[in-house]
């Protein structure tokens, strides 16, 4: 189980979050390397400093601290193995080995680093696949060490979900309603939204996840957006899969409807998107905190 799961993680990633599309990788790098600074300059990390990444995936903001502080000391953690391996070759063709130290472990549990041991936690959408989310930020604190910074960014999918009836991905599908709701039912069996991690909680509940935990200085800013639609490549749209625990939406399309029931919704979605005519709903947040 443990070895499907990190496939899972790396194989996103790396590969079917953009699918094989320059362009949707390119708009994703434009987006996360913004992110990417926000994390740091929220965390200050200063020289000789230890950070902790936590759920580092391919090692954006890790190696974004060791290239923006050169005497700093980075932990690159993550429950994939696989993921880990992808970093270890970056740190090695980087000639930063030295600075570097890798350790496959979860958010809620880091147990393998001592108290008090590190400067800085920062974290990129990870708490979003945590159900032990409470716990996590009691990990965060304990492994901080006093005046350790906390810094994560985390969307927030409360905003978007659950969408109105006749909206399939900010689409208006009401005349196809029918097949829409059959390929909801794959993604709702998938990820039930009564239990899944990432809808179980929002800016408010991260803010007292922190305070319970004991930051006693702590801010978030929350960052909403309705606009177009990204994304007008039909391949693409139909190739990319949202997160590591869903199909692409052509998986699913096959798994929920017959040949004639794929035509139909294709015909009726597919100029849609094209064309852009739907809205992109989507929610941030940045929280940064500071241990007593």
């Amino acid at each position: 189980m443990a070895e499907s799961i990190q496939d899972m993680w790396s194989q996103w990633l790396l590969h079917r979050r953009f699918a094989g599309d320059p362009q949707r990788m390119k708009a994703l790098i434009d987006f996360l390397y913004p992110v990417r600074d926000q994390v740091l300059n929220h965390a200050n990390l200063g020289e000789g400093e230890i950070l902790l990444d936590v759920g580092c995936g391919d090692g954006l903001i890790a190696f974004g601290a060791l290239d923006q502080i050169k005497t700093s000391h980075v932990i690159f953690s993550d429950i994939s193995q696989d993921l880990l391996n992808h970093t270890q070759n970056l740190a090695r063709q980087m000639q930063v080995m030295n600075r570097c130290e890798f350790l496959c472990a979860s958010a809620d549990d880091l147990s393998a680093i001592r108290d008090a041991a590190v400067d800085v936690v920062t974290t990129r959408s990870v708490l979003i696949y945590v159900a032990a989310k409470q716990q996590a930020f009691s990990e965060f604190l304990r492994v901080l060490r006093p005046k350790g910074r906390l810094s994560i960014f985390e969307p927030i999918n409360r905003f978007c979900y659950p969408e109105p009836p006749g909206l399939f991905w900010g689409y208006d599908v009401a005349p196809v309603r029918a097949l829409a709701d059959k390929i909801k039912a794959v993604y709702l069996q998938l990820q039930p939204p009564d239990r899944d991690p990432m809808l179980d909680f929002d800016e408010r509940d991260l803010i007292a996840f922190a305070e319970k935990a004991g930051f006693n200085e702590i801010h978030l800013d929350l960052q909403a957006e309705i606009s177009l639609p990204m994304d007008a490549n039909w391949e693409s749209f139909m190739q990319t899969a949202g997160n590591p625990r869903i199909p692409p939406l052509e998986e699913a399309m096959q798994q929920a409807l017959t040949p004639e029931e794929r035509e139909a919704f294709v015909a009726h979605l597919r100029p849609l998107v094209e064309t852009k005519k739907g809205t992109s709903r989507s929610a941030v947040a940045y929280l940064w905190a500071v241990k007593d």
